[in-house]
């Protein structure tokens, strides 16, 4: 029992703030959440750390903050966390450690300051100042990134290596491991690294229990929030639900495996990247990729814009992995324009195919057209909004479902992909 005038200790003051956001009735949701994982307060951490099951607290900053400051801190933590920032966005990481560390914390510390208006908690200044910029709202980790890194030329000054003190540590144990909670950070300069080599140290069954362990304290919360009446500023569940991936970098690695042939390519091994998402894709890949098929809806509700965002993509994963032949096939009810490319053709992909409307949106005609005409591509990549006149149509290749602002759509067969309408 504290005395009069006695203060408490960091160790207290992490309990204090944990029970203050867990009462709230804007966070009850997160209650469940918030109690996964250890969390500690360590003399070897200048600021916070989280390797996205654990969390570690400097004592130093914990004396320098007030209670509004350090709840803001701790919710940005367990955002990382809610969010599985350090597997999802690994390979991020793995092109430059500080674009992917600040890239995560703009977008996290955007939704936490628009959380509070009422200033239950606040974003450090001074010296644990965060970052924040109205110009990457409603923005993903990776478009976010993309900014930082073209802003920088491109270059990978930190050789993906982010780890630690700069001693390589990186052990995930709060003595080496930091976050960057754009928390004692200065706009871009003096970042430490959140525990990405840690977490991809949890085995593919820890990442997935994990995953089932957070959505599990969310769902739960959501229910207690019912109960009890959590308000007009309740927290956006479908955000904290759903994991959050780039759709780029999910067909990349499907062309790259699943389209590379059966020879080398294992569903016995998933590849490890996706796995806390719920998507499970092949790992390794052979030598030759033969034809892919790029269905695209014309139906009207796919826009240019999205469209030309799609083929560029295309087109780079193209260069990279040379198919023989790559199809495209504008669809509506039935497939009313095809388009053939040769390896030497696709520099001019995206000026030279006409998209051609097709009315309605029924995907079967699409898998009946290849085996009308006896075609036969290691793989199909499907992009539509999902709204379908029918079913998902039965495919004898793999297929990659890229579904275009319609998140409640999933297809009976494949992988899906979401895309935001904001990511293209």
């Amino acid at each position: 029992m504290l005395t009069m005038g006695q203060q408490l200790t960091a160790e207290q003051r992490i309990s204090k703030a944990i029970v203050a956001i867990t009462s709230h009735r804007r966070y009850i949701v997160l209650a469940g959440a918030l109690m996964l994982g250890k969390k500690e307060v360590t003399d070897k951490v200048p600021t916070a750390c989280t390797d996205g099951r654990d969390e570690w607290y400097g004592r130093t900053m914990i004396d320098k903050l007030s209670d509004a400051e350090l709840r803001f801190v701790i919710l940005h933590e367990n955002r990382h966390k809610m969010y599985r920032h350090l597997t999802t966005w690994k390979h991020l990481w793995d092109i430059d450690a500080q674009c992917a560390n600040m890239a995560c914390d703009y977008v996290i510390n955007l939704e936490i300051t628009d959380e509070n208006k009422d200033n239950f908690a606040v974003m450090p200044k001074g010296e644990y100042k965060g970052l924040l910029d109205e110009k990457f709202r409603g923005m993903s980790a990776a478009q976010v990134f993309d900014i930082l890194y073209q802003q920088q030329g491109g270059q990978n000054g930190s050789s993906g290596n982010g780890s630690g003190d700069g001693s390589g540590n990186s052990s995930g144990n709060g003595s080496g491991a930091r976050d960057n909670s754009g928390i004692g950070s200065d706009q871009g300069t003096g970042f430490d690294s959140h525990d990405w080599e840690g977490a991809q140290a949890m085995s593919e069954e820890e990442q997935k229990e994990l995953a089932r362990e957070i959505d599990g304290a969310i769902r739960q919360g959501a229910l207690l929030a019912g109960k009890v009446g959590s308000g007009d500023d309740a927290l956006n569940l479908d955000d904290l639900l759903a994991p959050q991936v780039d759709w780029r970098e999910v067909m990349r690695d499907f062309v790259t495996t699943t389209c590379s042939g059966s020879d080398y390519s294992t569903y016995r091994r998933p590849n490890r990247r996706y796995v806390s998402s719920g998507l499970y894709l092949p790992s390794g890949i052979s030598e030759q990729v033969d034809e892919l098929v790029l269905a695209i809806d014309t139906s009207g509700s796919i826009g240019q814009r999205a469209l030309t965002a799609f083929l560029s993509e295309v087109q780079s994963i193209c260069d990279t992995v040379h198919p023989r032949l790559l199809r495209i096939l504008y669809w509506g009810t039935k497939v009313v324009s095809e388009e053939i490319y040769t390896m030497d053709e696709l520099d001019t992909l995206i000026s030279s195919t006409k998209p051609i409307g097709g009315g309605g949106t029924t995907v079967e005609c699409v898998p009946a057209h290849l085996v009308e005409h006896g075609i036969t591509p290691q793989a199909a990549i499907i992009l539509t909004d999902g709204y379908l006149g029918g079913s998902w149509g039965s495919w004898t290749c793999p297929t990659l479902w890229c579904i275009l602002g319609n998140k409640s759509a999933t297809a009976d067969n494949g992988v899906t992909v979401h895309i935001k309408s904001g990511e293209m």
